[in-house]
């Protein structure tokens, strides 16, 4: 059992390891649902290229879909893979400021 679970979180931190499938998952995070055009205009990536990103994502049970008429929306499949998120854009998402006991740790 171990060894399965560990080549799923294996398989899900590969699909994680791009910036830009990052920048997405991290929209998705803050917004809970996004058509792709709406992704397009809020991370910057050709529609082209979002496709391809959102296809693979899509492949191994990172992000799932619903259809309104024309319209696909996109956002994060699980509980699981939303928490992963959600840690990682509150760590990496914005700037923020070390605490003042690390930055005097590392000048020494």
């Amino acid at each position: 059992m171990l060894r399965q679970n560990a080549a799923t979180a294996a398989t899900i931190l590969r699909v994680l390891a791009n910036d830009r499938r990052l920048m997405v998952l991290c929209e998705l995070v803050q917004a809970g649902e996004r058509s792709v055009s709406e992704l397009e205009r809020a991370c910057g990536i050709s529609q082209s290229a979002l496709s391809q990103h959102l296809a693979k994502m899509r492949q191994h049970g990172v992000v799932k879909t619903r259809r309104s008429a024309q319209t696909v929306f996109y956002s994060v499949a699980s509980a699981d893979v939303m928490a992963l998120l959600d840690t990682l854009c509150r760590l990496y998402g914005k700037p923020h400021e070390e605490p003042a006991a690390h930055r005097r740790r590392v000048g020494e």
